[in-house]
C-alpha cells in the first residue's frame, strides 16, 4: 500500500547540504547531506512513496569493486553532488547497509571501460573506472557521491545508472535524469559541454525515460544550483522482496513494458 508523505515530511526525507560545506568521504557526505537546511527536496511526484522505475542496465555496466564517493577523480566538468535516500516502497522507511552502485558517462558521452565509442565508434577506454563507483546507504537511508554532470550521446537523454542491492539480491536497476532546461543551460554555458552543446535527445524523446513513466516516473532528480556545486538528489522507493526486480527481467522486461505487456 503506497504511503503518502505530507509536505513537511517529504521536505525532510532528503535535504542537501550546507552551501560551502565541501565534499567530505563515505557516509560523512551523506551525514553532511542530510542537515536540516535550506535545501531542494527529492521526493517522488506529489510526495509519494513509489518505486523507482526499473530500467534496463544498458551496455555499460560492470562492477569495478571502488567504495569511494568521490567518482569523480580528475574528469572535467560541472561540479555534482550526487544526494540518494534509499527507502522501502511499502512505507517509506529509509534503509539501512543497501549497496548503491552507479555510473554514467563523462562530459564527452563516453563511459569508462569500454571501447568502440564517440561519434566514429573509435574511442577507447578500455583500462578506466572513472565515473563509476559504490556507496552504502547510512542509518537514514542515505548514500551520496561527488562526481560531474554527465555528458549526451547519440539516441540518449542525460541520465546516471543506478544498481541497488540488498546482499547479493538486486533490487532495482534504474536511470535518474535532469530537468531538460537544468541540461540545456549547462550544455549552452559551461566548458567542456559546449564544444557539443545540443543533444539530440531529450527526456521527452528517449525511449528508456518514457518506458519509466508507465512505471510511475519519479525518476528526475531535483536539482540545486550554486556558484561551485550542482546539486541533485532523489528518494528511492525500492521492494525489498526483490520481486519486482526479478519482474523487470533485463532487456526483456524493459521491451515488454515498452509495448504495454
Amino acid at each position: 500500500m503506497t504511503h503518502r508523505l505530507t509536505r513537511r515530511d517529504a521536505l525532510r526525507s532528503v535535504t542537501l547540504g550546507a552551501a560551502g560545506a565541501g565534499f567530505a568521504t563515505g557516509h560523512a557526505l551523506a551525514e553532511q547531506a542530510a542537515q536540516p537546511v535550506a535545501a531542494a527536496a527529492a521526493t517522488n511526484p506529489q510526495g509519494v512513496c513509489v518505486l523507482l522505475p526499473q530500467a534496463v542496465e544498458g551496455p555499460y555496466y560492470f562492477d569495478p569493486k571502488l567504495v569511494r564517493s568521490d567518482i569523480a577523480g580528475d574528469q572535467p566538468g560541472a561540479a555534482v553532488k550526487l544526494v540518494l535516500r534509499v527507502v522501502d516502497a511499502n512505507g517509506c522507511a529509509p534503509l539501512s547497509n543497501i549497496r548503491v552502485d552507479i555510473w554514467h558517462a563523462d562530459a564527452r558521452g563516453i563511459y569508462s571501460g569500454y571501447d568502440g565509442q564517440g561519434d566514429n565508434r573509435d574511442i577507447s577506454e578500455k583500462n578506466a573506472t572513472y565515473l563509476r563507483g559504490t556507496q552504502t546507504t547510512n542509518a537514514d537511508g542515505m548514500a551520496a557521491f561527488r562526481t560531474v554532470f554527465p555528458g549526451w550521446y547519440p539516441g540518449r537523454t542525460p541520465h546516471i545508472h543506478i544498481k541497488a542491492f540488498l546482499g547479493p539480491a538486486s533490487l532495482v536497476t534504474g536511470q535518474m535524469y535532469f530537468p531538460d532546461d537544468v541540461s540545456a543551460k549547462i550544455y549552452r554555458e559551461r566548458a567542456p559541454y559546449s564544444s557539443r552543446p545540443v543533444p539530440d535527445t531529450t527526456n521527452a524523446r528517449d525511449g528508456i525515460f518514457q518506458g519509466g513513466q508507465r512505471d510511475g516516473g519519479g525518476t528526475i532528480l531535483a536539482v540545486s544550483e550554486d556558484a561551485e556545486f550542482i546539486t541533485a538528489s532523489l528518494l528511492i522507493g525500492v521492494d525489498q522482496s526483490g520481486e519486482a526486480a526479478k519482474k523487470a527481467g533485463g532487456w526483456g522486461g524493459f521491451f515488454k513494458r515498452l509495448i504495454g505487456g
